[in-house]
């Protein structure tokens, strides 16, 4: 008798069928929901640098270059103008105070002086012929009272004589009177010129005192007339190191032209300029360092120039303790101009990654050492060489450093 067979539910096709549609789902469910979405970039690992994160001591300073310097520069300066006639050194030159550096030549100015010269010399004269005529007009009134002296002496005598004569009865009246007369007239002449003489005496003395002190002055502008005209000779202000003299003979030169320098060889001092984005930042007494010959030597700043030319502003820096050796005025020394002392922070090496980033974000290397991530992070001072980090890293982890341009701004970076 037939046997009715049971048919089976879970067939291998159906098992087949069923795991294909749970795999699809499962696939879909991930692309949906828990596929990785993050943009990415496959680059080449030797293609890129990277650098740790460390700790350890940071300085922020910036790198400026400083032309060597005479420490103490005496500057020539044309006071007169005029035509240059003769040089008697050349630019270089090692002088003595006062050696002779050229003449200048100004006719005009010769003519003047001539004229102002002769004028002067004439006044001069006027002025002593004028004293003279002083001391003659003393003399003269002291000849008129001895003149007087002499009457005096006659008339007194005539005039005892004719008292008595006519206290005798000898004399008449009128005879006694006139002797009297001539006497008494004899008298108040001497006592006026006597009061002339007193009064010249004193308008004198003043006369002569103005007289001598007109003379003086006279003598005084002269004297810086002369003075003045020696100017048209150049001379050193000082021993030193004549330079920037070029000059030539037969030029033309304006008064207060520069027409050299002369160099005190008393030391060295480096004049740098400083972009103006600084300038609120430098102050005398500000600290740097420079590398020459393999030894570091430290410098201050003791002047800083307040005109900002082309983007920046100079300052001069002198050497604390030490000179180099050999170096030479001109030359061009790369200095480190310190903004800060040492202190521990967390640093970055400096890269290309900055132009893109901005400091903002960086792409962060992953243990495995197979993928950086891209993350935000803050810095803050730098230096030539690195960067502080304020946030967003950890000592020792690894950061990619050079340029982020070919990286399309993508959230990782696969390294092959």
């Amino acid at each position: 008798m037939d046997r009715m067979i049971e048919k089976k539910k879970w067939t291998t096709k159906k098992i087949l069928q069923y795991s294909a549609i749970a795999v699809f789902v499962f696939f879909l469910a991930y692309i949906l929901f828990f596929r990785d979405r993050s943009s990415r970039i496959n680059v080449d690992k030797n293609q890129v640098t990277m650098a740790k994160v460390v700790l350890d001591k940071f300085q922020e300073f910036i790198l400026v270059d400083g032309v060597v310097q005479p420490k103490t520069t005496i500057y020539i300066d044309a006071v007169l103008g005029g035509t240059i006639e003769t040089k008697y050194v050349e630019d270089g030159a090692a002088v003595k105070k006062d050696d002779l550096i050229l003449k200048l030549s100004n006719a005009n100015m010769q003519l003047s002086y001539m004229d102002q010269e002769t004028r002067m010399y004439d006044a001069i004269n006027n002025l002593q012929n004028s004293h003279i005529a002083l001391e003659q007009n003393k003399f003269l009134r002291q000849k008129e009272i001895t003149n007087l002296l002499y009457e005096i002496d006659q008339v007194q005598t005539e005039f005892g004589r004719a008292q008595k004569l006519y206290d005798d009865g000898v004399y008449t009246l009128k005879e006694y009177q006139d002797a009297k007369r001539d006497y008494d007239f004899s008298r108040k002449q001497l006592l006026i010129s006597l009061e002339l003489q007193r009064l010249d005496s004193v308008s004198t003395e003043e006369q002569k005192r103005q007289i001598a002190a007109s003379v003086e002055r006279m003598k005084t502008n002269l004297s810086l007339l002369q003075s003045n005209m020696e100017k048209l000779l150049v001379k050193a202000p000082a021993d030193g190191i004549l330079s920037s003299f070029n000059v030539e003979i037969g030029e033309t030169r304006s008064a207060g032209e520069r027409l050299g320098q002369i160099d005190i060889m008393d030391g060295f001092k480096m004049r740098a300029n400083i972009d103006e984005r600084y300038v609120s930042r430098v102050v005398p007494g500000q600290e740097a360092e420079l590398d020459f010959n393999g030894k570091t030597y430290q410098l201050y700043v003791s002047k800083i120039f307040t005109g900002v030319t082309g983007g920046a502003f100079q300052v001069d820096m002198l050497f604390k303790d030490e000179v180099p050796d050999n170096i030479k005025r001109g030359q061009t020394i790369q200095m480190r101009l310190q903004f800060s002392t040492p202190t521990e922070a967390l640093i970055l090496k400096r890269g290309g990654f900055f132009q893109q980033t901005g400091g903002n974000w960086v792409y962060v290397v992953d243990p495995s050492g197979d993928i950086a991530v891209k993350r935000s992070i803050k810095l803050g001072r730098q230096n030539t060489r690195f960067y502080e980090v304020l946030e967003g890293l950890e000592e020792g982890e690894e950061v990619i450093v050079s340029s982020y341009e070919n990286f399309g701004n993508k959230d990782k970076v696969v390294l092959k």
